[in-house]
């Protein structure tokens, strides 16, 4: 019984020394992301929680010691032990395919008067005024918008002009000379050449009917259905800077989409001609030319789960990414998806991104039947209603989503706990709010774009 008093009593030595030298570390972390508030907090809670344990310890408080020994066994294995994960929470497959032209971006390049215009808005007149509301604004990168920036608007401008510069790109000729190759060699050769690229995260799926929009909603092709026989996909992640999210929806958040569309965009192409060249048919789809739904590619290329917000959320970055998909006949090595239902779960009780959503055109409630499949829906009317009035592509929900926080120890550390606990999941969210704010204001932009 005395070795164990002594055991105690020489773990809480230990204990205190850890718990300051964790807090110590999580409080450099915050202050290096210029979060003084989360960092002054951080640095309270290392000098005050290790007092009992080295109290315990100093004065050989036995009965003390053991408490607080068990006390630390029990919450770890309530908060680190890997139990069961969650079962799914939203619906995995849509009943029928998302029609193009009722994407706002379709909706938005419409001319008033044209027969397009007339022809969507006699099949859906109850979007018209919807859709008017949007029309009203100041549009988006415009000098009358709430957050107008000459040079961060002109940088938007020049990575978005110059995407649509690779339109004609995106398909070509095959080389009829077709190279016989391995499966599994060529798509391990595709990965790391991807991520050499610039990709952050790549993968393989089936292509799938319903990864296919019915009816092209933009560019000349306007109206015409969809046919791709391609059996594979290739999808990838490109990380969006986080000093440039952060400040959003300022300026930043615009300039930062447009360039990682461009470089999502080069990839992808790059990747299809290779492809094409090696004999094989493949097609990039890129901004403003898609064929395919890309969230749901990437979420079936086990690259992440679509969240509360509409958007594609990764295990490490988040939403904090833009996507990019080839699809192409050749048989590229697939495996098995593994569903990360945790974050689903982690999703249903945040609710972050709702609350500080400038439109609240993110719902709060839990995922709803809609169309035949329960899911989450945002208000995308509302959404990019705001976006023409701010100018920007708004960005927030992005910005505030707890995943989105730098990949780094301490807040990877938090993601490991999300990923094994149910009962760390319920305490992430509330932890965030207690260091960053439940409705964190938006960063400064970054001195060297004034």
């Amino acid at each position: 019984m005395d070795k164990l008093f002594d055991l105690s009593t020489l773990f809480c030595l230990i204990s205190s020394i850890s718990f300051t030298l964790i807090f110590l570390y999580s409080a450099t972390v915050f202050y290096l992301e210029n979060e003084k508030k989360a960092a002054f907090r951080s640095l309270v809670i290392g000098l005050l929680l290790p007092i009992p344990y080295f109290i315990a310890w100093y004065y050989n408080f036995n009965i003390l010691a053991l408490i607080l020994l068990v006390d630390i066994i029990l919450t770890g294995l309530l908060f680190i032990y890997p139990f069961k994960t969650s079962k799914a929470i939203c619906d995995e497959i849509p009943l029928s395919k998302i029609d193009e032209r009722n994407v706002m971006f379709s909706r938005n390049e419409l001319v008033i008067g044209s027969e397009n215009y007339n022809d969507y808005y006699t099949q859906y007149p109850e979007k018209e005024e919807l859709d008017n509301a949007f029309r009203k604004e100041a549009g988006l990168c415009s000098k009358n918008s709430l957050f107008n920036h000459t040079f961060a608007f002109a940088a938007a401008h020049a990575s978005f002009f110059t995407v649509g510069q690779f339109k004609k790109a995106v398909d070509g000729k095959v080389n009829p000379s077709r190279t016989e190759t391995d499966s599994e060699k060529i798509s391990s050769f595709l990965k790391t050449w991807g991520k050499k690229l610039g990709a952050l995260d790549i993968g393989f799926c089936e292509l799938k009917d319903y990864h296919l929009y019915s009816h092209k909603g933009r560019g000349d092709e306007y109206g015409n259905e969809i046919h791709n026989t391609h059996s594979h996909a290739i999808a990838f992640t490109v990380e969006m800077n986080e000093e440039m999210v952060q400040a959003a929806p300022q300026a930043s958040i615009v300039m930062e989409s447009a360039q990682q569309y461009l470089d999502s965009g080069r990839i992808a192409i790059q990747i299809a001609e290779f492809l094409r060249h090696l004999g094989y048919s493949a097609r990039a789809h890129i901004d403003g030319n898609y064929q395919v739904v890309c969230p749901l590619v990437a979420r079936d290329a086990g690259l992440g789960e679509i969240g509360r917000m509409g958007l594609l959320i990764t295990p490490k970055q988040g939403p904090r990414v833009r996507l990019g998909v080839v699809t192409t006949e050749f048989p590229l090595k697939t495996k098995d998806r593994k569903k990360l239902n945790y974050m689903l779960d982690f999703c249903l009780n945040c609710k972050k991104c709702a609350d500080v959503c400038p439109s609240k055109s993110i719902s709060s409630d839990a995922p709803k039947m809609i169309d035949g499949v329960k899911r989450w829906q945002i208000n995308s009317e509302s959404c990019f209603t705001y976006w023409c009035k701010a100018g920007t592509d708004c960005g927030r929900c992005m910005a505030t989503c707890p995943y989105s926080h730098p990949d780094n120890l301490l807040h990877n550390a938090i993601r490991f706990g999300i990923k094994h606990s149910p009962l760390f999941r319920r305490i992430a969210a509330p932890l965030d709010d207690f260091f960053y704010g439940r409705k964190p204001k938006s960063k400064k932009l970054p001195e060297w774009i004034n």
